[in-house]
């Protein structure tokens, strides 16, 4: 480091020498230029003024009367010598030269220089004045002398009648000169240790610094200490951010890769089976038949712009948390719709990409879709028509054919593009998400019958009569019963789909084996209850880095509801999309009434509602909006006070870490939906909360109460039940509160999302082929709509 040091210095010296003095030869060549300019000047005004009156005398015939001239011309005009000569060259007069010459030639020339003082100055440029007939001028010098020869000629009438020659001092501008370098040399001293000073302390400052910074995490992570990371938007890293970046990138690896294998080594031990993304990823590339096929209607990885930059972001979702590390693992493929403003600028000409982009493992293959098929596929058919279908909350679904034809529509796409994605690829597993597609998996196994096809319908299945209000109840039927393993969160919702399989199609059913069997195909229906990524696992030591828990849960309480101008004792956190079958009208006057009937809990309890806007688009969603905030208006009119109000409502996304602080302060999480396939919401709060303290309220009609029996289970439209919950909540003994939240997070931890992944895909890798062999011709991409096969006019 000192060499490097030692040698960055000498070469900045050197640079800066070498310019400065480069810059200070070309000043001094220009100074010169302009003072011997002036000289020249000043000698020609000189010959000028003489040039007259010895032209005169020439016209007169009165050469007596040059000497005088001559001495007259250099005494006015103090030149160093003047002298006049005929048209042959010859010197007629002089006034000062002899002496001069004298003083500038060196001894071995003081013979010629006596013989002929001033022709072997000056006769060249007299011959050269003469012949010419205009003006010449030289610059000489001799020893320490330095002079300027002006010769003019001289003229009476158009005849030539001599030459008039003025030796002029040129030495100050040597002087000059010699001055200007002295002063250069020690401005080039005084700059050279300016700038390599400077230099020297921004180097240790801004270079070495945060050099050494950096090489101390590495240190530290080498060591294994991972508590103090490195900021890249600090100041100081700012010019190393992306180094910064990179380093804190390769520290977080590190962290979840110690974490978790000393979570299995702890595991191990104690007999437990633990599934981690490293324990998936291992499974399935051990166990995976085929590449990995992933299709959903969310990306897991988005391009937005931010001003003049574009972002890759990842949505929020606990899929891209379970999916991921199998097609990392097996470098997979997953196919999403794009819909990120910026996404279609980041795409190769086949509309792929390598994702995550730090660290690229597996395809992302994207499908276009026109605002018009957005809006009647996934408002539309999706999200006005399945969702209401799907959840009992009291929302009427609406069919419209056009919608219909856009979901057969933008089905038909997605399979075009998974299908090309599957070419070359030998009896792959593909993984569909939701009732966005359907469709899709009789689409692809008719294409492909050597796929091994699954679909993971992520929301209730309702009852055969609430599922014949659908005018299309058979087709959606027909192309679910198109995959191999159909999977549901609870064994109520496999039921209800076999029912209804009976109730609409000719298939045969098997409650005992739990498939349906359809024109020779046969159907494994399975309850797979999804989870969270859950790191209740991860020893102490190192849990309060992975988790980031704050250790005063009363300070971290003020520090949050502070912000929103409100003192409180005790919380209670809600956390929902802003949707109807969320229960969060019937939530808020739960609140309302356990004011009313347990008034000791005023000025003391508030009730904290994040609502993330969602659909905004869909007038029942627009509706609801508008209902929440005139309770929550109406509520904290009734109660508020100064310093307190019961109701504080967040109605925007929150990132996971922000949802999380809230789920650590609370002393009640409430989930009280209508209606729900699993929530998430419950386990999230549940594995946050690693202090084993808080009490879960949960609806009766969420499949996350068949797993969480230690929570207080409850009938969302009861508001009294609900109001009396959380009292008995607030009021709950700490060792109760203990022991139900430890039973909560084993469950979680055990059932966890990695584990769900490893269940659903390696059920799926089981599946026994049927007639692999017998594909259908398929047509390649090339129009728009590629899938030209029609199962439900073919059955007609």
């Amino acid at each position: 480091m000192h060499s490097f040091r030692l040698r960055l210095i000498l070469a900045l010296i050197a640079g800066v020498t070498l310019l400065s003095a480069a810059s200070t030869y070309f000043e001094v060549l220009e100074h010169k230029h302009i003072l011997r300019q002036e000289l020249e000047w000043r000698s020609s005004w000189m010959g000028a003024s003489l040039k007259p009156q010895l032209e005169q005398a020439f016209a007169q015939d009165n050469s007596s009367d040059l000497p005088a001239l001559t001495q007259n011309a250099k005494a006015q005009t103090g030149a160093l010598g003047v002298g006049v000569y005929d048209p042959q060259g010859r010197m007629i007069s002089s006034a000062g030269v002899p002496a001069v010459f004298d003083a500038l030639v060196h001894p071995p020339f003081e013979a010629l220089a006596k013989k002929t003082p001033v022709a072997s100055l000056s006769r060249t440029n007299v011959e050269r004045s003469l012949k010419k007939g205009s003006q010449v001028n030289a610059f000489g010098h001799t020893g320490d002398i330095q002079w300027l020869e002006e010769v003019f000629p001289l003229h009476n009438g158009d005849r030539l009648v001599g030459a008039l020659v003025i030796l002029v001092d040129a030495g100050y501008i040597r002087d000059q000169s010699y001055d200007l370098w002295r002063r250069s040399f020690w401005w080039i001293v005084a700059t050279v240790v300016l700038i390599v000073t400077v230099t020297f302390v921004m180097v240790r400052w801004f270079l070495l610094r945060p050099l050494m910074r950096v090489a101390d995490r590495l240190r530290r992570l080498r060591m294994g200490h991972f508590e103090k990371g490195l900021s890249p938007g600090s100041t100081e890293l700012s010019i190393f951010s992306p180094l910064a970046r990179e380093v804190e990138t390769m520290a977080q690896s590190l962290i979840a890769a110690r974490a978790a294998a000393a979570s299995e080594a702890r595991l191990r031990d104690a007999g437990e089976h633990f599934w981690t993304p490293e324990r998936l990823a291992v499974h399935m590339r051990s166990k995976a038949s085929g590449r990995i096929f992933v299709v959903s209607n969310r990306e897991p990885y988005m391009h937005v712009r931010e001003g003049r930059q574009t972002t890759c972001v990842v949505p929020p979702s606990g899929l891209v948390t379970a999916i991921e590390p199998v097609l990392r693992a097996c470098d997979g493929v997953w196919v999403a719709s794009g819909s990120g403003d910026a996404d279609r600028e980041n795409v190769d000409e086949f509309d792929r990409l390598r994702v995550p982009p730090d660290d690229p493992k597996y395809t992302l293959r994207r499908v276009w879709l026109s605002a018009e098929e957005e809006s009647r596929y996934y408002d539309g058919f999706a999200n006005e028509g399945l969702w209401p279908l799907c959840h009992i909350a009291h929302t009427r679904p609406i069919f419209r054919a056009s919608d219909w034809e856009t979901y057969q529509r933008v089905n038909e796409r997605f399979a075009a593009a998974l299908l090309d994605e599957m070419k070359g690829n030998a009896e792959p597993l593909v993984f569909v998400q939701d009732y966005h597609f359907a469709l899709l998996p009789r689409l692809i196994k008719t294409a492909r019958p050597d796929a091994r096809v699954a679909i993971f319908w992520h929301i209730p299945w309702p009852n055969p009569e609430a599922f014949g209000i659908c005018p299309w109840q058979a087709q959606l039927l027909d192309g679910l019963l198109g995959a191999d393993l159909i999977g549901f969160h609870i064994p109520l919702h496999c039921h209800n789909f076999l029912s209804t399989v009976d109730r609409v199609l000719e298939a045969r059913t098997d409650r005992e084996h739990m498939t349906a069997r359809r024109a020779g195909h046969t159907t494994a229906i399975r309850p797979y209850p999804v989870s969270v990524a859950f790191s209740g696992g991860i020893p102490s030591s190192l849990r309060a880095i992975v988790s980031e828990r704050a250790e005063d849960r009363g300070e971290e309480r003020r520090a949050l509801l502070s912000a929103f101008n409100v003192h409180a004792e005790t919380v209670a956190v809600g956390v929902d999309r802003l949707d109807y079958t969320k229960g969060i009208v019937e939530r808020l006057l739960a609140i309302e009434e356990l004011l009313e009937e347990h008034p000791w809990h005023r000025e003391r309890l508030t009730m904290v509602q994040v609502a993330a806007p969602s659909r905004t688009r869909i007038p029942s969603y627009a509706d609801l909006r508008k209902r929440v905030d005139e309770e929550v208006r109406r509520i904290n009119h009734r109660f508020q006070t100064s310093r307190w109000k019961p109701v504080v409502l967040i109605d925007r996304q929150c990132n996971h870490d922000e949802v999380n602080r809230w789920y650590r302060i609370a002393d009640v999480c409430l989930v009280t939906s209508l209606h729900d396939g699993m929530n998430l919401v419950a386990k999230e709060f549940v594995a946050a909360r690693d202090d084993e303290d808080g009490v879960l309220i949960l609806s009766k009609f969420t499949g996350a109460a068949v797993e969480l029996r230690d929570a207080l289970i409850v009938n969302p439209y009861d508001v009294a039940e609900v109001s009396e919950a959380i009292h008995r909540g607030l009021e709950m003994p700490r060792d109760e509160r203990r022991l139900r939240m430890q039973e909560m997070r084993r469950q979680v931890m055990e059932h966890n999302i990695y584990r769900w992944a490893a269940m659903v895909l390696g059920d799926l890798r089981d599946v026994r082929l049927e007639n692999p062999d017998s594909a259908e011709t398929y047509v390649g991409p090339g129009t728009e709509s590629v899938v030209s096969i029609d199962p439900y006019r073919k059955m007609a």
